[in-house]
């Protein structure tokens, strides 16, 4: 075997790795946001609840400030500290050691669902705990994002094909949690102590990430690709089978030992410009942003507002978006990530990326004239329930396929040494238009 050659993925053992990292950025996060239901409950001021409901008992109690309150705070929590410590590891990831700030975030962001399923069975006043439960998600978003953002860089060092197994992943997180949100539906409601299963099992999947990166170094295929120069691949297998040979003292034995100690190393020492990278990958990396800002632009703040049509006062009135909204975009979400694995077209170069990738925005308006409600300029277009269920179905399959190869193709238009930099500018791009897709999603609804 040669450097060029390079060893091969058995059994796709690196391949499952990335994707189980890729599983356990987010389902930690999807799970947190499926037990909205219980953070809101805990919310309930206790003393209006019980002398407002002498005088409205057989209504609906209003929500106390918190409680109305609780979605805008946890979106801004969650999206700030991404989008800060995103744009932060582009430049830390230089001086802090990658195994630092993967493994250390995974056990930060373990710890801290680890306490929230402490805290189901500890009683606490409706303030302290949304301070409580604000901070947790500063924590879970500040660590998650250095962890993405590493796990992308680090997922540049190798083969484009090894960043889909981490879009893929996400993916599968989401549709995980969606499926969580129905079942929960199904059985009713919920004793509070009965979401300690949800945190554990977000702990358990970290705890599965953990073990997962590491058992990565000691797969050959990554320790190849990893090293900053093939040629330290060449120097560590000609090491190892000098070691082999010790025993042996003879001449020739000798002049490969000699051989082995004399094969150039060359690491560069110089530090990447992230300016110099990003006029490299500009394209790739404006043409993510733009794909999670539609996407984030009408999901779920516009999707997840349209009334059904068919399910009034009926079973699929319950089920209608969290079957047609969040599940059908998670399951075809995913479906477009995987496709990555399969082929990658168009190609890293090819002018249809970026033309597919502004074409999405065309899915905005047509949301915007489904039967969103309520709505006071608007009028109501596509009404049936068939017509928003179509476009779910077709909405979140670019939105998965497109954003992947863009995450696959930008760290691949740079130099090999440049490449985790490169995954990282891109991990910031992503989360640049989480953000930016948050921020205009309030236009939309004014404009409705």
């Amino acid at each position: 075997m040669t450097a060029r050659d390079g060893p091969q993925d058995r059994y796709k053992g690196v391949w499952l790795i990335f994707f189980i990292l890729g599983l356990g950025t987010l389902l930690p996060w999807n799970f947190f946001m499926t037990a909205r239901e219980y953070f809101i409950g805990r919310l309930a001021d206790m003393e209006k609840m019980n002398h407002t409901s002498n005088k409205t008992s057989g209504t609906a109690l209003p929500q106390s400030y918190l409680q109305s309150m609780f979605d805008n705070f946890m979106t801004l929590c969650a999206m700030v500290p991404l989008l800060i410590f995103t744009c932060l590891n582009s430049f830390i990831h230089q001086r802090i050691p990658q195994q630092i700030r993967i493994l250390g975030s995974l056990v930060a962001i373990g710890l801290v669902f680890l306490v929230t399923a402490i805290m189901v069975k500890v009683d606490m006043e409706p303030l302290p705990f949304f301070v409580f439960t604000m901070i947790s998600i500063v924590f879970i978003n500040s660590f998650g994002a250095i962890l993405q953002s590493s796990l992308f860089g680090l997922a540049g060092l190798l083969p484009a094909s090894y960043t889909a197994p981490i879009m893929s992943g996400q993916g599968l997180a989401g549709t995980f949690a969606a499926l969580a949100m129905i079942f929960s539906i199904a059985i009713g409601a919920r004793q509070p102590e009965s979401y300690i299963g949800y945190f554990t099992t977000a702990c358990m999947a970290i705890l599965l990430a953990i073990i997962s990166y590491i058992l990565l170094p000691r797969m050959d295929f990554f320790r190849y690709y990893s090293m900053k120069d093939k040629t330290e691949y060449s120097v560590y297998n000609a090491e190892l089978e000098t070691k082999r040979d010790l025993i042996k003292k003879d001449e020739p034995n000798g002049v490969e030992q000699n051989n082995s100690k004399i094969i150039p190393v060359h690491i560069s020492d110089e530090k990447p410009s992230v300016v110099t990278i990003f006029k490299k990958l500009w394209v790739m990396a404006v043409s993510v942003c733009f794909v999670f800002t539609v996407t984030i632009g009408v999901f779920p703040s516009i999707t997840a507002k349209v009334s059904t049509i068919l399910g009034e006062g009926k079973r699929w009135g319950v089920y209608f978006i969290p079957v047609s909204c969040f599940l059908l975009f998670n399951v075809f979400d995913w479906t477009g990530r995987s496709l990555t694995a399969l082929f990658t077209w168009p190609g890293k170069d090819s002018w249809l990326l970026p033309v597919l990738v502004a074409l999405r925005v065309i899915f905005i308006p047509l949301f915007m004239l489904c039967n969103v409600q309520p709505r006071v300029y608007l009028p109501v277009v596509f009404s049936h329930d068939a017509w928003y269920i179509i476009f779910m179905i077709f909405f979140p399959i670019p939105n998965g396929s497109l954003a992947s190869l863009c995450m696959c193709f930008g760290p691949k238009r740079v130099l090999a040494h440049e490449a985790e930099t490169a995954g990282a500018v891109m991990a910031f791009f992503l989360s640049l238009g989480l953000a930016l897709g948050a921020a205009i999603s309030f236009l939309f609804r004014i404009l409705i």
